[in-house]
């Protein structure tokens, strides 16, 4: 999993409330079990018309925000059913933070493991960085995961909090299969001195 130390970047205004990851990412696009191809598919219903056509309105779609890679939401975002392919899509389009008043538990949890950091802050803190995310291709902000700040263009700092494993996790860019990697000298230990003592399991 690719490391989450400080992220610099394009922030992109998403005003709405209760996203649920159907809108993410739509249940025909669920046929895949690989983490990479999803992105063009990211809000799917939103960005596309029937024939395909962009639809020009949407923020994503605007060149301002085509390489955005900070997403601010209303809250409840990643509500619905639990599809790990909601943050994966999230991650292939190339958004590693999304902040929001709150999140839906499942897809908050999902986010960690996938290296995007998820930020929930009071409403008043999201709406002013909604509101530095209007500005387009001057919306840009700085997250700092180990100092957990948030520094806009103009240099207002907001801090946020996050817990100190997942922390630890994504700025050492370990997944589960990482976590347990961290352990394959103990395990082998553990193998070969289980092996000795019941030789004939």
């Amino acid at each position: 999993m690719e490391k989450f130390t400080t992220l610099d970047g394009i922030a992109a205004p998403l005003p709405l409330i209760n996203v649920d990851t159907d809108m993410i990412i739509p249940k025909q696009f669920l046929k895949t079990i690989k983490r990479e191809g999803l992105g063009k598919n990211l809000f799917d219903e939103m960005r596309f018309d029937d024939e395909g056509n962009e639809i020009k309105g949407f923020v994503l779609n605007r060149p301002a925000y085509r390489n955005a890679e900070i997403l601010i939401a209303g809250a409840n975002f990643g509500c619905g059913s639990s599809r790990e392919h909601a943050p994966w899509a999230i991650k292939d389009f190339g958004i590693r933070c999304v902040i929001a008043p709150s999140f839906a538990d499942i897809f908050f949890n999902n986010c960690f493991k996938n290296g995007i950091l998820p930020i929930a802050l009071p409403a008043e803190q999201v709406e002013a960085l909604m509101a530095e995310a209007d500005k387009g291709a001057n919306a840009r902000l700085t997250v700092d995961l180990k100092e957990q700040k948030i520094t806009t263009a103009d240099g207002q700092a907001i801090a946020f909090e996050v817990d100190p494993f997942r922390k630890h996790c994504l700025m050492e860019g370990l997944d589960d299969i990482g976590l347990t990697l961290e352990k394959a000298a103990a395990i082998e230990a553990f193998e070969t001195a289980a092996a000795q003592a019941r030789p004939w399991v």
